[in-house]
């Protein structure tokens, strides 16, 4: 196991620095990143979906090219067009909203930013994590329809407030779609969602669902539109997301697997980035020398096999 920390090049979800342990198996490399908040019991399905990418092999592909989204952080209106520049090719941005500390007015901001950039053909979705209540999310989402909104990524945090607020939409005439991402990948029961009509379409992440035999399974059972996205991920992780992505029956959506564009460094010599807006599947090969550059110390390689041998503990009582 090699755990390397990769700086970011702006702040995303409070990150500046990406800790990541990458395992080398048989079948390649695997990533396990989950966040340093997770507790064993969340952090034990991202080892599971490590193990998978470097013991056994993915799904064939029934695509060569998957579509990416550019992604935008919580930044001021000013700097969007920065942001959006460093994702060659994307015609899809997915926004980040209801940040702590900032107001409604920053993200109508950002939003028409990124609709001046994209120009009227661009697709722009938004992602709260589950930041609003109902009230606030239909008040946002009122206002944020000017700007022609693909869906809205978790507007709240809980599947009952979802329903709700698919319903106030509805009745209020707001034309936007609900995608669910913490419902699916931090719940114990991620069919619930589907069950409850409570999204119109899944988010889902390779690494919090234990792998891409697992996300092709809750797909398969939950029956609606999927959006395969990263989890602020190196190459390696990246390569899972589209490999997932790549073996969907049905991708009706550019995916959220451009993130790599958000950090400045990475742990292979041909970093999984999208060209022309598409990342196409295939294996990793991992630079050594990236790997000693960006190695952690000792301290913390330590804390990070600590973390993975309680989440082995773990898997291997399941």
């Amino acid at each position: 196991m090699h755990v390397v920390a990769l700086p970011m090049r702006v702040a995303f979800r409070g990150v500046r620095v990406r800790e990541i342990a990458l395992i080398e198996g048989p079948a390649g490399w695997g990533e396990y990143a989950p966040f340093v908040e997770y507790a064993p019991p969340e952090a034990a399905r991202w080892l599971a979906a490590a193990i998978e990418s470097a013991y056994a092999e993915w799904p064939p592909p029934l695509r060569p090219a998957v579509l990416v989204n550019a992604t935008v952080p919580a930044v001021p209106a000013a700097t969007v067009a920065g942001v959006l520049a460093r994702f060659d090719g994307c015609t899809t941005a997915k926004v980040k909203v209801a940040e702590a500390g900032q107001r409604l007015a920053d993200d109508i901001d950002r939003v028409a930013a990124v609709r001046a950039a994209l120009g009227p053909e661009g697709l722009i979705r938004v992602d709260a994590n589950g930041g609003w209540d109902v009230h606030q999310a239909t008040d946002a989402l009122g206002r944020l329809a000017a700007y022609g909104l693909e869906y809205s990524e978790q507007p709240c945090a809980r599947v009952e407030d979802l329903r709700e607020l698919r319903i106030r939409l509805a009745r209020n005439a707001i034309e936007v779609p609900i995608a669910a991402d913490e419902s699916i990948r931090k719940a114990e029961d991620p069919l619930r969602v589907a069950r409850s009509e409570a999204a119109d379409l899944i988010v889902v992440k390779v690494a919090p669902l234990g792998g891409v035999t697992s996300a092709l399974e809750i797909v398969d059972a939950c029956g609606l539109p999927a959006v395969v996205s990263s989890a602020l991920d190196s190459s390696v992780g990246i390569s899972a997301g589209v490999a997932l992505a790549a073996a969907l029956p049905r991708l009706d959506h550019a995916c959220g697997l451009g993130t790599l564009n958000l950090m400045s460094a990475d742990v292979t010599a041909s970093p999984l980035v999208p060209f022309a807006g598409v990342l196409r599947p295939g294996r990793v090969a991992v630079d050594p020398d990236l790997l000693r550059r960006h190695a952690v110390g000792p301290d913390r390689l330590t804390w990070w096999r600590d973390r993975v041998r309680a989440c082995a503990a773990l898997l291997g009582r399941s």
